[in-house]
């Protein structure tokens, strides 16, 4: 239990101003977001803004790789919508806590390790399509309505407080890194507005623009059990959902987490923050959150203003919460220029531009699995978009592997036929296998050689007892030479399930050679 959770990395030197300012930006910025996932899913911002705060601070303290971020997502929104619509926010509590039980038994399951199975291609089109995603996400900003856009004045300083925030985010650290460049382009902005009580979006227009008594204002996080009925049927309702957010949320976390890695150069853990984002979970339901799991946008702030300890994650979370229960008059004023110009940055940053310059280098099924990704996370969801890249990859892997089984063919002195096998023996080969082999024109005895070759799956053990068949009907004798260790546990263990020819039979006049 230990391993899991342990508080703090004692060997990493933490740079507090840094860690402060960040999290300081952090928390700016997941306000709008919050609020905005919480709109998706039909809940009240405040929803939203509890599960940021839960998240963050549990994910933070606990997970497996310091300087990521947690709170409440899209991907997780857009899971739980119909759930909401149909059975109201308490059903949504129940699912949140239900998803973060998974999710923590995967992580003491140690399943984390199944994200081995993402080939990079699925990676960077996870990367290029999240980029094109948040970025899209900031459009709305430029509405006065989801059918209207901002004209005149309106779209000229929205345009122009945009273009002011990201040029300060570029240009600043060429001068000085002392303060995060992301945190002294909100305030300069937010400076200037009101200064000049410039006319434009704040966060509070946003949060009104569909509930006029919405807000961001409010208390503690209140501890609360679902009101919900515990029955079975109630179970048979809410497990899917809970069971599609486990798995989102993970996908998403710990995707995350190995991109966070490769801009750190270190490494993280996955299955310990698959228990964290359990356990998150787990209170945010309890604590009235919507859920959630990592933030791709807000973790990539985190790590360029600076940030590689859990201090900046912490102290996000808890200016989050200051700001719900003491400064969200003061929030509310934020323009949202500021904000959309921090994301867009966000979003610049985030995609793969290099992945532009490998594209003729890199194979056509790569680049295939790297497309597909990135248009699935766009218009279909995460979980959707990497399960089809890991398939489509997989099913590349194994056509270009089946295409791999070779076998030379000789004669020796004593007139026995060889053939040595290159390359593996499974389920997508067999039929180049068999057809390697004439068994009409073969002499009396033939050696099959498996020294540059493995047998892995059951219709490889078929294959064999097939070829055996086929030898044994024209009364020739043969031998499998060479048969590794495990490929003879496997051809063993089968003996319950098919007729496996390939111990010495009389019958079959089959011999293994283990030498």
């Amino acid at each position: 239990m230990r391993k899991y959770f342990n508080l703090f990395d004692l060997s990493q030197k933490v740079n507090y101003r840094i860690e402060i300012l960040s999290g300081l930006t952090v928390s700016l910025a997941m306000i709008p977001e919050a609020v905005a996932f919480a709109m998706v899913a039909g809940l009240s911002p405040i929803t939203g803004l509890y599960a940021a705060f839960v998240m963050g601070l549990v994910t933070s303290i606990l997970g497996g790789r310091p300087g990521m971020i947690s709170g409440a997502t899209g991907a997780v929104a857009v899971v739980i919508v119909s759930l909401a619509k149909s059975h109201g926010v308490e059903y949504i509590f129940a699912t949140i806590i239900l998803a973060g039980i998974l999710q923590s038994t995967a992580g003491f399951l140690r399943l984390g390790k199944l994200m081995r199975l993402v080939p990079q291609p699925a990676i960077l089109g996870f990367v290029n399509g999240l980029a094109i995603v948040i970025f899209m996400s900031q459009l709305d900003q430029f509405k006065v309505s989801p059918d209207e856009w901002l004209t005149g004045k309106g779209l000229f300083i929205m345009v122009g407080l945009v273009l002011l925030t990201m040029f300060i985010i570029w240009g600043l650290p060429k001068l000085s890194k002392a303060i995060p460049a992301s945190l002294v382009a909100i305030l300069s902005v937010f400076g200037i507005v009101t200064l000049f009580e410039v006319d434009t979006k704040t966060v509070i227009d946003m949060v009104k623009s569909t509930d006029e008594n919405a807000t961001i204002s409010g208390g503690f996080p209140p501890f609360h059990i679902p009101n919900i009925p515990f029955t079975f049927e109630t179970l048979k309702l809410i497990f899917p959902y809970a069971a599609i957010v486990a798995g989102v949320g993970l996908i998403e976390s710990l995707l995350t987490l190995n991109i966070i890695d490769e801009i750190t150069e270190t490494r993280g853990r996955g299955n310990k923050e698959a228990v964290a984002q359990g356990f998150a979970n787990i209170l945010s339901g309890f604590f009235s959150g919507m859920g959630g799991c990592a933030m791709i946008g807000q973790s990539l702030i985190n790590i360029s203003s600076g940030a590689r300890a859990r201090l900046s994650g912490i102290f996000s979370a808890i200016m989050l919460l200051i700001f719900i229960m003491y400064g969200a008059n003061l929030i509310e004023k934020l323009p949202m220029a500021a904000l959309v110009g921090v994301m867009v940055m966000v979003s610049i940053g985030t995609f793969e531009w290099a992945s532009f310059r490998t594209l003729n280098k890199m194979p056509k099924s790569d680049v295939l699995v790297m497309v597909l990704v990135t248009v699935a996370t766009v218009f279909l969801d995460l979980a959707l978009a990497v399960l089809s890249g890991v398939i489509i990859a997989a099913l590349v892997f194994a056509w270009d592997n089946a295409k791999r089984i070779r076998a030379r063919k000789w004669m020796d002195e004593d007139g026995v036929k060889h053939y040595e096998i290159y390359g593996p023996l499974f389920f997508a080969s067999v039929t180049a296998f068999n057809e390697k082999f004439d068994v009409l024109n073969d002499p009396e005895e033939v050696v099959i050689d498996f020294a540059e070759s493995r047998v892995v799956d059951m219709s490889a053990i078929e294959a064999l007892n097939k070829i055996t068949e086929r030898y044994q009907k024209v009364g020739k004798k043969i031998h499998l030479k060479h048969l590794s260790p495990d490929c003879r546990k496997l051809l063993k263990n089968a003996e319950e399930i098919i007729d496996v020819n390939v111990i010495e039979d009389p019958t079959y006049k089959l011999v293994v050679d283990k030498i």
